[in-house]
């Protein structure tokens, strides 16, 4: 065994002249163990709500998403555009209409977008796996249905089983002087299919139409405001998305799913990147007990250490053995900790043990829970990097000063 190993395991478990010392090492190996099992626990639940926002999004966001740069509505038999229909690795095309409207359903009004989409929209995305009611059917017996989110149909107390349709209002086009609502709208009517709850963001604001409706609505003929792609099984989405930006050339804005909603991504990973930072720092105060443990236990073996210099030993060896020291409670911590944060995941996803605060209005009842090996590395080195810095302070300083001393006597 390596001996400065071996004498820092005795130092470790053997029984010191002043309690304090034991107590003050069982202190900063909790407080290891408990700053590394937060560390882990915390960024494993971040990681939980980062997977399932990126699963609610791509239920309702496509892969891929073009628009105009400028401007707000194309045609989808432009060249460049009929293109994409038989471009390799493009698995689906759907055309979308997207306008701001205003929803009635009864005597109750609610403002809102409507999204007209092709027939093949539900095999786009997974909306139609996200029903709590009624069927996505944009089509019944050759007539034409919507699909709303589930904060629309609360504000229009709207339910399937109701006989009165929606009706929806959108700004006519073109410049109007009339001050009259029915010159200023243009106002169909429609019947509701089905209900779906995916994120209050959509639920909240978007009722999916048919494409043909919508342009009817809007006194289009063939218009669309994006284009929305799925790639083949196997194709990459970054490739894809290349490919298309030089197949429409630079009037075109061409966005995945992170693009679509960078403010949000990004935010959340600037939260898990501060929660991280802030737990570190927890981490580096709980070092302060690796420091005062190590300094008191070397003051307290002062004279173990005149014995093994005057053995042979010289002063890196004798820094050595403390070193092993303070690693050796570092590494302790860290792997208690470690283990313990493990099995917190594991119940919380097993068990769900921590419920989410009025969950009853979320999506899920209990803290989503994705242990990533690449965040357990990085605290299993953070935290061995603080504790070697803790551990070479008091190591480098009171060694150095008690041999220097034990030289002078010696003189």
């Amino acid at each position: 065994m390596n001996f400065p190993l071996f004498i820092a395991k005795r130092y470790l478990f053997a029984k010191k002249s002043h309690n304090v010392i034991n107590i003050i090492s069982i202190i900063s190996l909790f407080g290891v163990t408990m700053g590394v099992a937060a560390l882990v626990v915390v960024l494993s639940v971040f990681n939980g709500f980062d997977s399932l926002i990126k699963k609610m999004y791509s239920t309702f966001d496509a892969e891929i998403k073009i628009s105009l740069v400028e401007g707000k509505t194309f045609s989808p038999n432009l060249p460049e555009i009929e293109k994409l229909k038989t471009m390799e690795g493009v698995a689906i095309f759907v055309e979308v209409l997207e306008e701001n409207a205003i929803f009635r359903c009864g005597d109750k009004q609610y403002p809102g977008m409507i999204k007209g989409v092709s027939k093949n929209y539900a095999t786009l995305t997974g909306v139609d796996s996200m029903m709590i009611d009624g069927t996505f059917d944009l089509w019944k017996a050759n007539q034409p249905h919507a699909i709303m989110g589930q904060g629309v149909a609360y504000y229009l107390n709207a339910r399937i089983s109701q006989f009165d349709p929606l009706i929806i209002y959108v700004p006519k086009r073109g410049k109007y002087t009339s001050l009259s609502p029915e010159n200023l709208f243009t106002t169909k009517g429609i019947m509701l299919a089905g209900v779906f709850a995916i994120e209050v963001e959509f639920d909240s604001k978007y009722v999916i139409i048919p494409i043909e409706f919508a342009r009817d609505l809007l006194n289009y003929t063939n218009e669309v405001t994006s284009i929305e792609l799925k790639s083949k099984v196997g194709v990459k989405i970054e490739t894809l998305q290349e490919k298309v930006k030089e197949t429409l050339g630079s009037n075109y804005k061409v966005l995945n799913r992170f693009q679509q909603n960078e403010v949000l991504f990004r935010t959340m990973k600037s939260e898990k990147l501060a929660i991280g930072f802030i737990l570190s720092l927890i981490l580096v105060i709980a070092s302060f007990n690796i420091i005062g443990s190590l300094s008191m236990l070397i003051i307290d073996k002062r004279s173990d250490v005149e014995t093994i210099r005057s053995m042979g030993a010289d002063n890196e060896l004798i820094q050595k053995i403390f070193m092993a020291e303070g690693m050796l409670i570092t590494m302790g911590g860290t792997l208690i900790g470690t283990v313990f944060g493990l099995i917190i995941c594991w119940a919380q996803t097993t068990f769900g043990l921590i419920k989410i605060q009025g969950s009853g209005s979320f999506i899920i009842d209990t803290y989503p829970v994705d242990i990533q090996l690449l965040d357990i590395s990085l605290v299993l080195i953070i935290v061995i990097v603080i504790g070697f810095l803790a551990a070479r302070f008091p190591v480098r300083i009171i060694t150095k000063r008690i041999l220097n001393d034990s030289e002078r006597g010696n003189m």
